[in-house]
């Protein structure tokens, strides 16, 4: 069924668990997640990046990932991943997406707020959710394709100041925050050091849901860490799709003659199986670590 962000995640709130947004830029990928949240019964986001439109245009992902979602027997929010610009909001909920995300976290604060003020204006009006970033989500470079800029930033000065984080989502009425406090888009390059205490500080002064960005790679631990410290919003992308690609690869060095479907059907299975792993420990309970 077709839910907005501020449904699924008010549900999450309530029950101290993420749901993870898997970002879908292909039909086998966006599949793969339908049918691991149903096996699992747990909820789920489907996501189309901006930066993915080149690899499927919106106008042709986004009605499959509504119609997914609407027949999916588990709450799937169809959403916007780092979209740049009002029209572009306005693409997508014209095309059904429940949720959306502006970012404009490269802008001024002021600007920030500017922006994002008026897409939550026009997605509040059609009644669609919206998600915003504040802070400088940095990028491994292996990967991390998901946003276009922030490669190279480094230090304490890029994370979401808690403070800041208050006037921001008070000003903006946004549903849910991204936040900034040590993760990274794309494939890890080292050990990632997470701020919780920052994180836990954010979630208690917006009362709002927080996004984690760059939520491929982290341990179990980590993970559940970051849900008792806020977090509701999962993004995980790189690890599954990689999952997919090794799997392709390795079929391909076994059975040289093999078909393209061949290849499709072996990589969905293996995003699939990646994705029940992180669906599992997203739900933040203790039997999945029986």
């Amino acid at each position: 069924m077709l839910v907005t962000l501020q449904e699924i995640l008010t549900k999450a709130d309530e029950g101290n668990y993420a749901v993870g947004a898997f970002n879908s830029p292909t039909l086998e990928s966006a599949r793969a997640a339908v049918e691991a949240a149903e096996e699992l019964q747990v909820p789920i986001i489907l996501s189309h990046a901006e930066v993915h439109f080149e690899v499927t245009p919106l106008e042709i992902m986004g009605p499959i990932l509504v119609h997914l979602a609407k027949q999916a027997s588990v709450p799937v929010t169809v959403h916007l991943d780092h979209g740049s610009s009002l029209e572009n909001v306005k693409r997508a909920i014209a095309l059904g997406f429940s949720s959306v995300m502006i970012d404009a976290s490269h802008m001024s604060y002021e600007d920030n707020v500017k922006t994002v003020k008026e897409v939550v204006e026009y997605a509040h009006d059609h009644h669609v959710s919206v998600e915003a970033e504040l802070g400088i989500i940095t990028s491994s470079e292996i990967g991390g394709e998901e946003t276009a800029g922030g490669a190279h930033h480094d230090g304490e000065d890029i994370y979401t100041d808690p403070d800041i984080a208050k006037d921001f989502v008070e000003r903006t009425k946004i549903d849910a925050l991204a936040a900034s406090f040590g993760t990274v888009h794309g494939i890890y390059l080292k050990e990632p050091k997470l701020d919780i205490a920052r994180l836990n500080a954010i979630y208690q002064n917006i009362q709002k849901p927080v996004v984690m960005h760059g939520g491929s790679g982290l341990s179990e631990q980590d993970y559940i860490n970051t849900i008792n410290a806020g977090v509701r919003k999962i993004n995980y992308y790189s690890y599954a799709a990689r999952a997919g690609a090794h799997a392709v690869k390795e079929m391909i060095e076994k059975e040289p003659n093999i078909f393209y479907h061949d290849l499709a059907v072996v990589g969905k299975n293996a995003i699939k199986e990646d994705l029940r792993r992180a669906m599992q420990i997203f739900s933040n309970k203790s039997s999945v670590f029986q």
